[in-house]
């Protein structure tokens, strides 16, 4: 019996996780969270309940985190379970916390519901953060992401929550208030005025689709130079690009030794600027994931960018001090990579386009950094998936991207090695895109900017001081709200 009491908080954990893409099942993810909620309330053991629910959840959402570990198959895919048996236990502690706050100190369902929010608040922020797979994300493919532009992912994961906990309480208004709550994104987001029409400037985006595993064989890095190449110097049925984008890491030389191939990348641009990935060397000596601004006939670099969002046990290792006390240090190092991060997001001005905000793979899921710098023209997203798989990690990402934009009234586009390269308009709405293992080009007029959002001006702190609020009301009329009158479950 306690095996089979066991797999229901699992099986909401997996039906939670639907919601986010590529299933995009947002109606199955609200009753897999109203069911974990439930479960997790009228529990003797919330704590252990919580971590099944959300360790089931994340096993889910994040099963491409093994895909990096299948590149080199002979050598690290025997760090695939084990990256993604760590993951989702590591994050499912931040739920079982929070069903034990919920439900020893915030007294129910409604407590529950809000720890949650605090505990998924504190996973996007905590050491370096991974905002990934939040409640809100559920929300994305649907007619709710506009009212990202108000509160964020965080705010519409508050909706989700709080909904799904005051329906478990079963009581009549309870279960009223939280079906409100479900409706308002979607009541907002089909309220706000629609992203605006018009189209400026053409930007050519490249996707060579080069698969990580070739992607640096000698017999190989020409072939996609060459591809790329030919994509870039296509002709154009419509107005000629003012630009063109290539995704991370796509110049097959270390920049400081590129001499001879940027003459060759600017012949093929036809004399326009040429926004690229690169890996160079800094001066302190530790390689850098950057991007380059390339301008003129010999390709001469007019700005660079470096990567200052890493990630964490892929280009660098974090609690290094740790892993030298266990003595797996340099192979911890050996396996994660040795990138220095540059200083911060920083604008870049293209000829013809504006100052546009250049985000590097990994630094798209964080909404902070846009508010970091004077209001950009667009943001240019240029990324290399192919280490996340081919369905679900790009997809994924793709999807945070969408979210970066309609939180921020800003356009994105988007190229990406393998794919899902894109042009995104200022709501989150795709209006062209490139699929998955394909090589090809996309020509995409900027869609226009929205003037600043809300959620740009306040971030996440609206979230986190209307949860404190919650938690606040939770204990003060503790006994009252959130009590879930169901027999207790192990």
């Amino acid at each position: 019996m306690r095996a089979i009491a066991a797999l229901w908080p699992v099986l909401a954990g997996l039906a939670a996780a639907s919601g986010q893409a590529p299933w995009n099942l947002w109606w199955l993810a609200l009753v897999g969270y109203l069911a974990g909620i439930g479960y997790v309330a009228r529990s003797a053991h919330p704590f252990w309940t919580g971590m099944l629910f959300g360790a089931a959840h994340f096993a889910l959402a994040l099963v491409w985190i093994v895909e990096p570990f299948l590149i080199d198959p002979e050598a690290t895919a025997w760090l695939a379970p084990i990256a993604l048996i760590g993951v989702s236990v590591g994050f499912g502690l931040f739920w079982a916390a929070a069903g034990w706050v919920g439900v020893r100190w915030l007294k129910g369902a409604v407590g529950v519901a809000v720890a949650l929010g605090l505990a998924e608040l504190l996973r996007s922020y905590l050491l370096t953060g991974f905002p990934w797979a939040l409640p809100g994300h559920m929300l994305i493919d649907t007619d709710a992401l506009p009212a990202a532009s108000l509160v964020g992912a965080h705010g519409l994961g508050i909706a989700v929550l709080l909904g799904a906990g005051l329906i478990a309480t079963g009581r009549i208004a309870g279960v009223a208030a939280g079906a409100v709550l479900w409706a308002a994104p979607f009541v907002v987001g089909a309220a706000l005025p629609p992203a605006p029409e018009g189209a400026g400037p053409v930007l050519r985006l490249v996707q060579p689709n080069a698969p990580q595993h070739l992607k640096w064989e000698p017999d190989w890095r020409g072939v996609f130079f060459r591809r790329g190449l030919e994509e870039t110097a296509a002709a154009t049925d419509g107005p000629p690009p003012v630009a063109v984008v290539w995704p991370e890491t796509a110049l097959p030389e270390l920049l400081d030794y590129s001499e001879d191939l940027r003459p060759i990348l600017a012949e093929a641009t036809g004399g326009v600027p040429l926004v690229i990935g690169v890996q160079r060397y800094g001066p302190d000596g530790h390689p850098r994931n950057s991007v380059a601004l390339l301008e003129g006939p010999s390709g001469e670099v007019a700005a660079i960018h470096d990567k200052h969002r890493l990630v964490p046990f892929g280009e660098f290792l974090p609690m290094q001090g740790l892993f030298d006390l266990i003595g797996i240090g340099p192979l911890a190092s050996r396996l994660a990579g040795t990138f220095a991060a540059g200083e911060g997001p920083a604008l870049i001005d293209v000829p013809g386009v504006g100052p546009v905000l250049p985000l590097i793979c990994y630094e798209a899921i964080f909404p902070q950094d846009i508010a970091r710098v004077d209001r950009p023209r667009a943001i240019l997203h240029l990324t290399n998936d192919a280490w996340f798989g081919r369905r679900f990690g790009p997809q994924q990402h793709l999807a945070l991207t969408r979210l970066r934009a309609a939180e921020s009234g800003l356009p994105v586009l988007r190229a990406a090695n393998t794919g899902i390269s894109a042009a995104i308009d200022a709501r989150g709405t795709v209006l062209a895109s490139l699929p998955l293992q394909v090589h090809g080009h996309l020509d995409a007029a900027l869609p226009p900017a929205l003037p600043p959002t809300p959620y740009l001006a306040t971030g996440d702190w609206a979230a986190l001081i209307t949860l404190f609020l919650l938690a606040a009301c939770c204990v003060i009329f503790s006994g009252r709200i959130g009590v879930v009158r169901l027999p207790d479950r192990p």
